[in-house]
């Protein structure tokens, strides 16, 4: 690694690892080849997974950025690695749907496959322990979470994430079914996204394949033991890269 000096382990997740730096303004960020779901009840090793998913987050940021979105990424190096500016995470995990799947069709009656329009935009409080429970305007209150007018902000930067990533995916030939974000507050206050966009936290359809099985292209694909959980990452980025210059290195 070249113009900074790696510092201790920060924070360890299910997908990434978190290092200090050197520079105060300098976080590392490793993607690691694990893969979980159900809250980490299920768990494996897919060699190849980091890297897909750095460098598709990569892509995707910078994507992004050329279109106003304020991010937290700076820069990649070698294959699993991405450069970011620290941030203070907001405790809220902020889903947004364009198509009914998942959890939303187990806890509403909506079929399968429905479109939403508008995107439906939900939040939930990030914690394990509790398994990210639903987040209701008196919730956020009572929580004191965030101010109204951070709401606001929250509500616009995820709305103006899924325009870009709607113009990206379509591009593609892929259906952005739902995603979700991670958000912080850098040092100057501004609000960033963070974390990282793959498929680990998008939910993508291949629109040249109608089998609804085969069709997926993202972690639902080792949520339901469908196999091709790295070559169906692998098939995302090229379609990204195709469309996309390569990733800025950090120097």
């Amino acid at each position: 690694m070249t113009a900074y000096s790696l510092g201790p382990l920060l924070y360890e997740g299910k997908a990434k690892r978190v290092y200090a730096t050197d520079q105060p303004d300098l976080v590392a960020v490793e993607f690691k080849d694990e893969a979980t779901a159900f809250n980490a009840e299920k768990r494996a090793s897919l060699a190849g997974k980091g890297e897909r998913n750095c460098r598709i987050s990569a892509l995707v940021f910078e994507w992004l950025e050329a279109r106003g979105v304020s991010t937290h990424y700076l820069g990649v190096e070698g294959d699993r690695w991405m450069l970011v500016r620290p941030v203070k995470v907001v405790p809220i995990e902020v889903v947004v749907r364009n198509v009914a799947a998942g959890s939303l069709c187990r806890q509403l009656p909506i079929a399968p496959g429905t479109p939403l329009d508008p995107p439906l935009l939900d939040l939930y409080y990030k914690d394990d322990a509790l398994g990210d429970p639903l987040l209701t305007e008196a919730r956020l209150e009572r929580l004191q979470l965030v101010s109204s007018g951070q709401l606001q902000a929250i509500s616009e930067l995820a709305m103006a994430v899924n325009r870009g990533l709607r113009e990206l995916f379509g591009s593609v030939d892929l259906e952005l079914v739902d995603f979700k974000i991670e958000l912080g507050f850098a040092a100057d206050g501004r609000l960033l996204l963070a974390d990282e966009i793959s498929p680990d936290t998008c939910r993508l359809w291949d629109r040249r394949i109608s089998d609804q099985s085969d069709r997926i292209m993202d972690k639902d694909r080792f949520r339901q033991d469908l196999g091709g959980v790295v070559e169906a990452y692998g098939e995302v980025l090229k379609r990204v890269q195709g469309v996309c210059p390569q990733p800025r290195v950090y120097r």
